[in-house]
């Protein structure tokens, strides 16, 4: 599983470019771009099997054939780290299960390069990948990560980022965002704003590709005190105490566990074991 160059040729690793030179097949995300990729590392061509989102899940059978003749292969994407959106998944899977080596060659992934460069708050951090076209369906994907505590990722096209944003804004409220466009290629850029103030950004002018970076919340909504009690009072039977309030805190906004605990023993309706 090799990583490969988002623009920079520069950013491919000794180690890759050793192991693109040395595998005797290399599987393609597209073969054009590896056949390119090749070439201006002055690599000598090899033999390019086309292995994309829609011929993986027949191609994996031919991929185990090879290594049981005791071929090495190695999976690259078009650009980037292999299975961080990319295919590659199933694969690694099967391979693992059918007994053979999966060696990982770490390199460029843009969610991490846009996190470097985007000045908000990495951890924690969860990555979306491609959103669903329908605003519906994106509208409820943030849904699932509305709590302010973590920065979101994912890849958008520049047709449809200012709208992504904007279903952002009424789903996840103000937060600060940052677009990374064309990352460590020639026109590299990092757009900074806040979700509640879209006027500055153009659409039309929006180039190249994108991963969007949106940062935690700005404030945190403290669940009311009368709510926490009730859900205390709802689970109280099935938990101990302090397995209880580790679960409420999960489920509520700017409790503690230890705070959560607390509460439950100044209820004193809690469950009878308290350890």
């Amino acid at each position: 599983m090799v990583a490969t160059p988002l623009g920079n040729l520069g950013d491919l690793s000794l180690r890759a470019k050793d192991t693109l030179k040395n595998v005797d097949k290399i599987l393609a995300e597209d073969t054009r771009t590896a056949s390119r990729l090749l070439s201006a590392l002055n690599l000598p061509p090899k033999s390019l099997e086309s292995f994309f989102e829609h011929n993986e899940s027949r191609k994996l059978s031919k991929v185990l054939n090879w290594l049981e003749q005791g071929l090495d292969l190695a999976l690259i994407s078009e650009a980037g780290t292999p299975l961080i959106a990319d295919p590659g998944f199933p694969l690694v899977k099967k391979v693992r299960l059918a007994g053979f080596k999966v060696i990982p060659i770490p390199g460029p992934s843009a969610p991490i390069v846009a996190l470097m460069g985007a000045g908000i708050s990495c951890l924690p951090f969860t990555f979306l990948g491609f959103l669903p076209k329908k605003p519906e369906e994106i509208k409820k994907i943030f849904s699932l990560y509305a709590y302010p505590a973590q920065t979101l990722v994912f890849f958008e096209r520049k047709n449809r980022v200012l709208t992504t944003l904007k279903l952002a804004h009424q789903v996840l409220g103000k937060r600060e965002f940052c677009l990374a466009r064309e990352l460590t290629k020639i026109h590299e850029e990092f757009i900074n704003g806040y979700l509640d103030d879209l006027s500055s950004l153009d659409e039309t002018k929006l180039r190249g590709e994108f991963t969007v970076v949106i940062g935690p919340g700005l404030e945190v909504s403290k669940t009311p005190e009368q709510e926490v009690k009730q859900l205390i009072l709802n689970l109280r039977s099935r938990y101990k105490v302090k397995e209880l309030a580790k679960i409420i805190s999960e489920q509520v906004q700017g409790w503690s566990t230890k705070e959560v605990y607390q509460l439950c023993l100044q209820l004193n309706q809690g469950p009878h074991r308290q350890n």
